[in-house]
């Protein structure tokens, strides 16, 4: 989950050692750097130290939809859960953690968990999401020294991301002087285009 306290999560011997991939969220949301009402873990699955993992999730600001709800709600009910968690006008940074992903599908992950989604079923769940307000994204734990020779895990990144950033490209520019130049070039294009058939 990423929200481990420090003493929890490596035992915390030294300040540096606190920070850690386990433990990075609790330490931006002690910071003030997370915002506590819309964020939310999806395709969580992991071997928790006690239920107080929960809790601490809670208090970092999250909220959870576990991997295996999938079997209930199905990726529809996944993608009403997050839409409804983020909404559609705040600014969303999303992170995807390879391991989101079961490991027959992304085997080269430094912590692979079983009982993961499918690449299939990750896909959708993006692509369902095409009205949030993504402005930056990032995927993590690909381990490329763990991959099968046939690729698996480099493949489902590629696929994934390029789902995000097709999300984003969609939306348009991120800022308002992009739009401006976006519109510029377009007129000039067309301005070029009008040239060309005179």
């Amino acid at each position: 989950m990423d929200t481990w306290r420090p003493k929890v999560f490596g035992g915390a011997p030294s300040k540096q050692a606190a920070i850690n991939h386990g433990t990075y969220f609790y330490h931006a949301a002690q910071e003030g750097l997370i915002a506590n009402d819309s964020s939310i873990h999806a395709g969580i699955r992991t071997t928790l130290s006690g239920l107080s993992d929960y809790d601490n999730d809670g208090y970092c600001g999250f909220t959870r939809v576990e991997a295996r709800e999938i079997d209930e709600i199905g990726t529809e009910g996944i993608i009403k859960r997050i839409r409804e968690r983020l909404g559609t006008e705040r600014p969303v940074y999303l992170s995807i953690d390879i391991d989101t992903l079961d490991p027959a599908f992304a085997p080269a992950t430094g912590t692979p968990e079983t009982g993961g989604w499918t690449t299939r079923e990750l896909r959708t769940i993006i692509r369902g999401l095409q009205d949030i307000n993504f402005i930056a994204a990032d995927l993590v734990e690909v381990a490329p020294a763990y991959d099968t020779n046939a690729e698996l895990t480099t493949m489902a990144a590629a696929d994934v991301l390029f789902e995000v950033m097709s999300l984003m490209v969609r939306k348009g520019p991120l800022t308002a002087e992009a739009a401006k130049h976006k519109v510029s070039e377009l007129g000039n294009w067309r301005g070029n285009e009008a040239k060309k058939e005179l």
